[in-house]
């Protein structure tokens, strides 16, 4: 399973149509896009994916829809995560988990808890789920970082806590679990920009939001990086830099979606409260997307 997560990940998006239903079409689509793009895993229901405004048969469907289509092609890796503990195991309980490989289970937000809060959290989750989680940090959304001696606690308490998807962006706690961590357990970039340096740092990997509109380049561009060929990987990520600031600028996953209807892929009808990017944000992504 740990190999299995080592490389690019791609944090799906969920598509809908323009009535606000999933887009089903766009979805295998989208699904068949980045397999043939050569990714390693794939992570459904996560932020990307929009899933705090799906319903839970809508979460349902779109796992199984997920499930079915990828047919054994690819790992994958299922959100679940939320502020309520017991809820979230009970989720973790109740739900049909067959053909997933791991959970990616989100820091509770806006209940802001101490880091010994973060602590029992996950290993009350860790005590309840039949798959290994992945932790996922993120402070800009939860308001509160888990730290690096949080992490690296949990890592060395709990063998089903595998890896950490660590989006806080502050290289110097990246670093600290790098360094301290047990041997299998694995440190993955949350952040597209910072893949090359903490790959170089000593990371395994991404889950990535570019990479589904970009499979091959970025797959590549991780590859390059985890086999030290820098000359290649160095290449592939100025290639693709330009794009990040507006893919981010007017949120996740409005960016993503912006691009992802340019390329004719699935279109970027949002849920509220989030909406589509501005139209000059909209051009400078066709226009960079185009050439």
């Amino acid at each position: 399973m740990h190999h299995n997560l080592r490389g690019t990940g791609i944090a799906i998006v969920t598509p809908f149509l323009e009535s606000g239903k999933i887009d089903f079409i766009g979805l295998e689509k989208l699904l068949n896009h980045i397999i043939v793009g050569g990714v390693d895993y794939i992570v459904v229901l996560g932020t990307t994916g929009e899933s705090v405004v799906l319903s839970a048969d809508e979460k349902i469907a779109v796992a199984n829809f997920v499930k079915e289509k990828v047919d054994g092609r690819k790992p994958l890796v299922i959100g679940l995560g939320g502020n309520n503990t017991y809820a979230v195991a009970d989720i973790i309980k109740n739900t049909d988990l067959s053909g997933y490989d791991a959970i990616l289970s989100v820091s509770p937000y806006y209940n802001k808890p101490s880091q010994e809060g973060i602590y029992q959290h996950y290993k009350a989750l860790s005590e309840t789920s039949p798959l290994p989680i992945i932790l996922y940090n993120v402070p800009g959304r939860t308001s509160s970082n888990i730290t690096s001696e949080t992490t690296l606690r949990l890592a060395h308490d709990f063998d089903n806590i595998i890896a950490i998807k660590e989006a806080s962006g502050d290289m110097d706690q990246i670093m600290k679990i790098i360094k301290d961590r047990p041997k299998s357990f694995l440190v993955i970039s949350g952040d597209d920009g910072l893949t090359l340096p903490m790959i170089n740092m000593g990371a395994d990997g991404v889950i990535s939001v570019i990479g589904q509109a970009y499979p091959k380049e970025f797959s590549n561009l991780v590859r390059y990086a985890l086999e030290g060929n820098q000359t290649s990987a160095i290449k592939i990520h100025y290639q693709l830099y330009d794009l990040l600031d507006p893919l981010y600028s007017n949120g996740n996953p409005a960016g993503i979606k912006a691009a992802l209807k340019i390329m004719g892929i699935c279109s970027d009808t949002l849920r509220l409260p989030l909406v589509n990017v501005e139209k000059e944000t909209y051009q400078k992504l066709e226009s960079l997307i185009k050439s």
